[in-house]
């Protein structure tokens, strides 16, 4: 089970971590925490249920990584539209941006801060590792928020396709970006095999 996450009797998956993985794991579910930030009203807002039904940003992020997350609902997949359609389609993404950002990145909050959690709530085994178990809930945030991961560290690595993960094999070892790259791969695996875990 090193290195895989295997599904457990009754639902739920199971990893052994190492210290060090662990600590890497952590560490970029933080780093996602302080990108994404504490939210409209900040860490305290004065009034709950006016932050409820706060307006959203109508502009996308101005960092890249933020964009990757929280990217514009609507384009042309085809190719590039006419002024017209180019202005239109602006104009649906803030509506929309405007009423769904806020609860996106709540979401991507509460899946990191799970994460986070399930992490700091382990019992070391006695070699320097431990087992993580996750519920069938818990996999899913885990799985959402390793995505999130990987999406901002692709964002960073300037990975736009699958050409471009292949270029990443070949970096030469003193690449300032192969340990992003590392990470990148490793987080692919285990989001790959917590996959498998929850397909029928």
């Amino acid at each position: 089970m090193p290195g895989t996450f295997e599904p457990l009797p009754g639902g739920g998956a199971a990893v052994a971590l190492d210290d060090v993985e662990i600590s890497i794991i952590r560490s970029l579910a933080v780093q996602l925490l302080e990108l994404i930030g504490p939210g409209p009203g900040g860490d305290s807002p004065e009034d709950p249920l006016a932050e409820l039904f706060a307006d959203g940003p109508s502009e996308p992020p101005a960092d890249p990584v933020l964009r990757r997350l929280f990217p514009d609902a609507y384009g042309d997949p085809e190719g590039t539209p006419g002024p017209q359609e180019a202005e239109e389609q602006r104009a649906y993404s803030a509506e929309f941006r405007r009423y769904t950002e806020n609860d996106l990145r709540a979401g991507k909050r509460e899946n990191a801060l799970a994460v986070i959690r399930s992490l700091d709530g382990l019992s070391s085994a006695g070699d320097g590792g431990a087992v993580l178990k996750l519920s069938a809930e818990d996999s899913k945030q885990w799985l959402s928020a390793l995505n999130d991961l990987r999406l901002a560290i692709g964002s960073r690595l300037d990975i736009l396709d699958e050409d471009d993960t292949d270029l990443l094999y070949r970096l030469p070892d003193d690449d300032p970006r192969k340990p992003m790259v590392m990470a990148y791969l490793w987080l692919g695996g285990l989001q790959e095999t917590l996959v498998a875990t929850l397909l029928p």
